[in-house]
C-alpha cells in the first residue's frame, strides 16, 4: 500500500533523481568483511586518473548536455545529489544492509526527516520511553503539536509495544541500545509485530553502530544513525542517515530531503568516508575497555 502511494505522489524528476543515486556501486571484491568493507566498501576509483580517493566535489550545479538529456549524468544541483555525497550515502547503506541512504546534517535531522516522511496529523507513533533527549524533546515539543500522537512505552517487552497499537498507528520508533541508559529492545519480535499490523518500524541504532548490530537484519524497515557518534568518531564532523531497505521507502526518504534541503555539505562527506575506515578499531577497542 504504501508503496503504490508514493508511487503516486512522487513527480518524475524527483524519482528519476532518485533512481540515478541508487546504491549501484560495483562488488568488485566479494564476501569480504565488514572490517574491508568500512575501508573498500562503495569506492569506485576515477576511471580517468585511477585515484582511489573519492573527491570532493563542491560545484552547486552541473552541466547538463540537452533538455532530453537531463540527470542522464545523475546531478543537476547538490542539494538534489552530489558525487561526494552519494559515495558516503551508497557506502553507508552497503554497511547498514539496507537499499539505499540520505545523508543529512546531524542525527537528528534523520531522525526528524523520518517523521516527517512517514506520518501526518492525525497518525500515531509508538515510541520507547527510552528514547534519546532529542527525539524525545521534537516529538513533544513539536510533532505533537502539529496534530500527531506519540505513546512511550517500555521497549524492554516486546508485549508493551503491541499493547500500545492503535487504528491510526504508522510509525514504530525503536532505540536500542538507547543512548545513554543503553536498554536494549528485540527487534526481532518488535519487526514481526509491525509487520503483523503494517506499521513501519524504524530503528535508531546510533550506539550500537553497524559494527555490533545492524537493525535491518532484524526486520526494521529504516535505520537511523547520528554519524557524528561512531562512523565519525574523531570529533571532526556532524552528520545523520536514514537508510531505507527498499526502493519505495528509499525514494520517499529522497523526496523529503530534497524538499527540505536537508543535506550533508560535500567536505562533511569527504571526512565521513575517511574516518569511517576505522570504526572497527575503535568499535572493539571501546567495547574491551
Amino acid at each position: 500500500m504504501f508503496s503504490r502511494a508514493v508511487a503516486t505522489r512522487l513527480p518524475s524528476a524527483a524519482r528519476r533523481a532518485a533512481g540515478s543515486i541508487r546504491c549501484m556501486s560495483k562488488e568488485w571484491i566479494p564476501d569480504v568483511s565488514l572490517d574491508t568493507q568500512l575501508v573498500h566498501g562503495g569506492v569506485d576509483p576515477c576511471e580517468k586518473t585511477g585515484a582511489i580517493l573519492t573527491p570532493v566535489y563542491l560545484s552547486t550545479t552541473f552541466v547538463q548536455d540537452s533538455v532530453d538529456e537531463y540527470l542522464d549524468k545523475g546531478y543537476s544541483y547538490s542539494r538534489t545529489a552530489n558525487p561526494t555525497v552519494k559515495m558516503l550515502e551508497e557506502k553507508v547503506a552497503a554497511i547498514e544492509n539496507g537499499y539505499g541512504a540520505i545523508c543529512v546534517g546531524t542525527g537528528m535531522s534523520a531522525t526528524a526527516s523520518c517523521i516527517n516522511g512517514f506520518m501526518n496529523a492525525g497518525d500515531h507513533c509508538v515510541i520507547t520511553n527510552c528514547s534519546y533527549g532529542g527525539t524525545n524533546r521534537i516529538a513533544r515539543e513539536q510533532f505533537m503539536n502539529l496534530g500527531m500522537e506519540f505513546s512511550f512505552v517500555d521497549f524492554t517487552d516486546p508485549q508493551n509495544v503491541k499493547d500500545a497499537i492503535k487504528p491510526n498507528t504508522k510509525l514504530i520508533f525503536s532505540e536500542s541500545p538507547t543512548n545513554p541508559t543503553l536498554k536494549i529492545a528485540d527487534l526481532s519480535a518488535i519487526s514481526e509485530i509491525a509487520k503483523e499490523a503494517g506499521i513501519l518500524h524504524v530503528c535508531d541504532s546510533t550506539f550500537a553502530t553497524p559494527y555490533i548490530m545492524r537493525p535491518m537484519d532484524h526486520g526494521c524497515d529504516l535505520t537511523i544513525q547520528s554519524l557524528t557518534k561512531y562512523y565519525d568518531g574523531l570529533n571532526i564532523g556532524l552528520g545523520g542517515a536514514l537508510i531505507s531497505a527498499t526502493p519505495e521507502l528509499y525514494e520517499r526518504t529522497k523526496l523529503v530531503q530534497n524538499m527540505h534541503g536537508n543535506i550533508m555539505s560535500p567536505m562533511t562527506a569527504y571526512m565521513m568516508l575517511q574516518t569511517m575506515k576505522t570504526m572497527g578499531l575503535r568499535i572493539r577497542q571501546q567495547s574491551s575497555s
